[in-house]
């Protein structure tokens, strides 16, 4: 029954020093520095809420999305770096060995004179199986033929090893990646439509959302998961600030800066990111505003969140509206 508010430890410690400047600290004047702070500037707080439970069970999906992405690179580097000891010939067909085809392809042949003795019918079971047109049979083939990387007695079968442990790791961690997408696409369906029949009038962003140009699967996701009340309330303030587009000034005297924003949601920091880049990519209207701004002289990050600034507040306009992406009309 309790109402609960968030507040940053740097704050208390700046409050601290409205009621005594000795540096003195103890709990007992902490809990009344908060309750001094929080009813004297109430409206500076944030009142935590529940949220929507598709909503929560949406944040830790996505959440879990971003640690297994990082922990199938970390994996591919480990196989990566054993391949460059002893088997480079397999780099040339993946330079960052992170595709399932060629983790296959190792475990039908982990060193290089398994690789002379693989069958082209093995060969042609396993490109079709993982659908890769872009590369024949018979440039693999030639590629695993070539001239193997000499190296001292025991390196090819220690190494070899290490990528046999390796590989089960990467199928799971790829295999937990696809279910969990999976499931996020399955939650973003369920916060579109109640049933199929009408859109839910509290997940109205989510359409609106979903419509932007260079807005996906993930950073969909995360924006929803990390920014859900400021989207639904259309807070173009919040959300600038809480993604990191905000600059921070500081003007004193006769200095005045302008600086980039470090206190943000870095989750949410990258998806807005990532969605500039897209947005750049495939909207004329975002290309030329990007342009614009490096002529101008500014650096590719500095442009992008530029580029990140205008569709915020785009989408702000949408929400509050409740309409789709027209570039046309942007």
């Amino acid at each position: 029954g309790f109402a609960v508010f968030t507040i940053n430890p740097k704050q208390l410690d700046r409050f601290r020093d409205r009621h005594t400047v000795a540096g003195a600290k103890d709990d007992r004047r902490d809990a009344y520095v908060l309750a001094a702070s929080l009813r004297c500037d109430g409206h500076l707080f944030r009142r935590l809420k529940l949220d929507d439970p598709t909503l929560i069970e949406l944040r830790e999906f996505s959440r879990i999305r971003d640690d297994l992405v990082g922990e199938l690179r970390r994996l591919a580097n480990q196989l990566r770096q054993q391949l460059h000891r002893y088997f480079p010939q397999v780099l040339r067909l993946s330079p960052s060995a992170d595709e399932p085809w060629i983790w296959a392809l190792l475990k039908a042949a982990s060193t290089p004179v398994a690789a002379d003795r693989l069958s082209p019918h093995r060969l042609q079971k396993i490109l079709p199986e993982h659908r890769i047109r872009r590369i024949g049979l018979l440039q693999v083939a030639e590629t695993l033929a070539d001239d193997a990387l000499p190296v001292a007695p025991g390196v090819t079968d220690a190494a070899s090893a290490h990528v046999k442990l390796l590989l089960p790791r990467l199928e799971l961690v790829h295999e937990q990646l696809k279910d969990c997408e999976r499931n996020l696409d399955g939650l973003l369906r369920k916060m579109q439509c109640d049933q199929g029949d009408s859109d839910k009038p509290e997940h109205r962003e989510v359409r609106v959302l979903l419509s932007l140009t260079g807005i996906g699967r993930s950073v969909a996701a995360t924006m929803l998961a990390e920014a859900s009340e400021h989207l639904c309330n259309a807070d173009y303030s919040s959300l600038r600030s809480l993604s990191g587009v905000a600059p921070v000034t500081k003007s004193s005297g006769k200095g005045h800066y302008v600086l980039m924003r470090r206190a943000c949601n870095h989750r949410l920091r990258n998806a807005v990111y990532h969605m500039a880049r897209t947005h750049v990519i495939h909207d004329s209207v975002g290309r030329q505003r990007y342009d614009a701004m490096r002529k101008r002289g500014l650096g590719h990050a500095r442009a992008l969140r530029g580029v990140a600034d205008r569709i915020l507040r785009i989408l702000v306009a949408m929400i509050r509206t409740n309409t789709l992406y027209n570039p046309a009309v942007a």
